[in-house]
């Protein structure tokens, strides 16, 4: 009997472990880059595990970016299903071109559907881009003529929001991207399960702001409760870029300390073989891989570093 009950005990071991690292979403990256190279700009595709129902992160590049998808096998139906049908919608971090591009160039052959972000971003994609002008307003807000394919939807910093035709939400919090401009970080949940994206940001301590430190406080419970899967934070410059040109963005240096934050608030080891997302490496190649080698080199809090391949699937 007392042999019994010890393989129940291992078994019981076992298989919570098992339950502890089952996977809850899946990834697929349609550009990971910041920068020049307009093939390859911030979009991640999200969805719970086992679905189509994806959500894209940013849209700086799309249409590319499904098809290197493709090529790679990650996806084995045609782009325009994968645009028409399997992107449910798209969370803006903000208005800058190398975020949005993708977004306002694949308009003319998308399906309908939604557009989120936070007042001052929307307003600047509709008086900048959508405004019948610059192209054509394929919102049902802002000025011009209104196609209504897509449904401008307004985020509130801190409320949580239905991500239509998903069974996901999301909740948005400020970001600083040279201060007083504004970037986004998005909390998306599907049941129990939680990733972290965040938009272009600089460090708190170069940005003249608490931003990243009330982020961190908000975050630091899911990860004490390991429902945290993982964070996508930029690094657009190696160790070397001065801070009086940081042009509101993270170095290796400057992520680490503010991951050291984040644990002072989660709980000393809490970050051990937490996922982190690297996102936003700016080109040339050589400073992209120095990132990484710094990174891997200043990763005392033991993080899992994952550096994102343009169209290959990974999961959280």
């Amino acid at each position: 009997m007392a042999l019994f009950n010890r393989y129940l005990i291992f078994f019981f071991l076992i298989s919570t472990q098992l339950f502890a690292q089952k996977k809850a979403f899946e990834v697929v990256p349609l550009g990971v880059k910041g920068g020049i190279d307009e093939t390859n700009l911030s979009a991640y595709l999200l969805a719970p595990k086992n679905t189509t129902d994806f959500i894209c992160l940013d849209a700086g590049t799309i249409n590319a970016g499904i098809e290197k998808a493709i090529a790679n096998n990650t996806f084995t139906v045609s782009a325009d299903e994968v645009l028409r049908k399997y992107i449910k919608g798209y969370l803006i971090s903000h208005a800058h071109l190398d975020h949005v591009s993708g977004l306002i160039i694949g308009s003319p052959a998308d399906s309908s559907k939604t557009v989120y972000a936070t007042k001052d971003c929307m307003q600047m994609m509709e008086k900048h881009y959508f405004n019948g002008d610059t192209w054509a307003n394929f919102g049902d807000e802002g000025p011009g003529f209104q196609i209504k394919k897509y449904h401008f939807q307004t985020l509130a910093f801190g409320e949580e929001t239905k991500l239509t035709n998903t069974t996901m939400t999301v909740k948005a919090f400020q970001l600083s991207h040279v201060n007083p401009f504004e970037s986004t970080a998005f909390l998306i949940k599907n049941e129990e399960n939680v990733v972290l994206y965040l938009g272009d940001t600089g460090p708190d301590e170069i940005e003249k702001s608490n931003d990243l430190r009330l982020l961190w406080q908000a975050v630091a419970p899911l990860i004490k409760e390991k429902k945290l899967k993982g964070i996508f934070i930029e690094v657009s410059f190696p160790n070397e870029q001065p801070d009086n040109a940081l042009y509101g963005h993270l170095t290796p240096s400057h992520l680490m300390k503010e991951l050291t934050k984040l644990e002072e608030f989660a709980g000393k080891g809490s970050l051990q073989d937490l996922k982190i997302i690297v996102t936003h490496r700016k080109p040339p190649t050589k400073n992209i891989q120095k990132i990484k080698e710094q990174l891997k080199k200043e990763n005392v809090l033991g993080v899992d570093l994952i550096f994102p391949e343009q169209g290959k699937r990974f999961d959280l």
